[in-house]
């Protein structure tokens, strides 16, 4: 189960990294765009579609919701359709909830999203640092950049971000067994007022609740 939320988790960081892309007039290197943008990023807005391929191509899982970030650590992934699962982070305590098992799965924010694309949530470093960062090319109208993470233990081995037209639109994170993550991001909202209780969670009455409390 937690390997959902793990892989949501970097999905959702890894906007931070995306629009840099968007600035395809901008002088430098696709690494510097991505690090100009993330100085700047301060929350994030939008819904999305999502689909699940193993390593074969085949589609094994399609699912929707929207989602909001705000810098230093705070996110919200609402997944809607087929059923409700929620991933909220107040930037110390990450929360897992699945509305349909009636169970809550709970970590120390700063364990789960340890070198992951999340970790850049924090606005500490740049993401040069943790990654290597590469123009990725144009294909169907979309602009897309590479990040490769720089260290050898992670549950990932890239995250490609692509653009149209100057705003966020796509990203593919692809894992250690060849499985890839596609999301398609649509109505996105670049520094929005976003309301500090958006990233609150309380267990609801009668469900389990597994895992590690909040960070001291």
């Amino acid at each position: 189960m937690f390997m959902m939320t793990a892989r949501a988790a970097s999905l959702l960081a890894a906007l931070g990294c995306l629009a840099a892309a968007a600035q395809a007039q901008a002088p430098g290197s696709a690494a510097e765009r991505v690090d100009r943008y993330l100085s700047r990023l301060t929350t994030l807005r939008a819904g999305f579609e999502q689909e699940v391929l193993d390593a074969t191509g085949a589609v094994r899982e399609e699912a929707s919701g929207t989602l909001a970030i705000a810098k230093p650590g705070r996110f919200r992934w609402d997944y809607r359709q087929p059923s409700e699962q929620l991933l909220v982070s107040d930037g110390r305590t990450l929360w897992l909830y699945d509305a349909e098992l009636e169970q809550v799965t709970v970590r120390k924010a700063d364990q789960a999203l340890s070198a992951t694309p999340a970790s850049l949530l924090s606005g500490q470093g740049k993401a040069s640092e943790s990654f290597e960062v590469a123009d990725a090319g144009r294909a169907e109208g979309v602009e897309w950049a590479l990040l490769t993470p720089r260290l050898g233990d992670t549950d990932f081995r890239e995250v490609r971000l692509g653009f149209r037209d100057g705003g966020l639109e796509r990203m593919e994170l692809v894992d250690r067994l060849g499985q890839t993550t596609r999301i398609r991001f649509t109505d996105v909202e670049i520094n929005p007022a976003l309301a500090d209780g958006l990233f609150d969670f309380r267990p609801p009455p009668g469900v389990d609740v597994v895992g590690s409390g909040a960070a001291p």
